[in-house]
């Protein structure tokens, strides 16, 4: 009893104050390296902030007039989707090499319907979509059935749709005039409107909503997790009930669906249609 007692005195005497971890509070560089840690995109985003900032100061206000940032962005809408697309992949640890002639032969095909086959353009356009899934789901069995690199597949699958490409289509042009009178929808998302001084093209809008919509997908569905899960360890994430290699292949056909969508904003923002 007495060592009871002797315990409870000792207690009594200790120090009550509860231990704290939390130290990112404790001064703003501390904040500022627990956001960077926490949020590692961050960092490529400031650095591209500054970057246009030093570089706008540099050669005067012109660069941030409305005109000149809205043609910056209809010149980089197809690049902007098709990294969209890259991206994906690139989660899963992978790559697609082929990302940008899967855009090309996609156009090639929505053209070729519109125009030389006379069908209906909605068509001409799934048709192509499809095109352009096909291809992505070729190289996602390829990654996750044959469990080859998808560097050498992507490369490989490069060559043989650049091949296609130009043997389907025999290396010739489709005008932006047959477009224009046969197949106006093709040339949907090169057309622009004023927002007050600013001019933008529904290629620019298609964009910063496919931008929008995949974060969302990637951080709040199961599926963006997955995503995740598997470009940072398969094996775990196959450990952990994930279906690894319908995740690839998802990826994979999304990235090539993407592709053939950035083909029909090329098509508005070129006008021709060109192998």
């Amino acid at each position: 009893m007495s060592q009871v007692q002797e315990f409870e005195k000792a207690l009594a005497n200790s120090e009550t104050s509860v231990a704290a971890f939390d130290e990112h509070g404790t001064s703003l560089v501390k904040r500022i390296q627990h956001f960077l840690h926490s949020t590692p995109a961050a960092v490529p985003l400031i650095v591209l902030v500054l970057s246009i900032a030093v570089f706008g100061a540099t050669i005067g206000g012109r660069f941030f007039s409305s005109y000149t940032l809205t043609l910056i962005l209809q010149q980089i809408a197809i690049v902007g989707i098709l990294g969209a697309a890259q991206t994906l992949v690139i989660l899963t640890a992978g790559i697609d090499l082929s990302i940008g002639v899967i855009m090309v032969i996609s156009a090639v095909i929505m053209g070729n319907c519109a125009v030389t086959y006379g069908l209906p353009t909605l068509l001409a356009v799934v048709i192509g979509l499809a095109a352009g899934a096909a291809c992505g789901l070729l190289n996602g069995v390829l990654v996750a059935y044959m469990k080859l690199p998808p560097f050498i597949v992507t490369l490989g699958t490069w060559n043989i749709v650049m091949a296609t490409n130009f043997i389907y289509s025999a290396n010739e042009t489709i005008r932006d005039a047959d477009v224009d009178v046969q197949a106006p929808l093709l040339h949907l998302f090169g057309l622009n409107f004023k927002v007050g001084t600013a001019v933008l093209t529904f290629g620019v809008i298609a964009m910063v909503v496919l931008v929008l919509f995949l974060w969302y997908v990637l951080n709040h569905t199961a599926w963006g997790r997955h995503v995740y899960a598997v470009g940072d360890d398969p094996e775990a994430a196959k450990l952990s009930g994930i279906q690894t290699k319908k995740v690839l292949i998802s990826v994979y056909t999304l990235a090539g669906l993407i592709a053939a969508f950035a083909a029909w904003v090329s098509i508005g923002r070129n006008g021709s249609i060109s192998p």
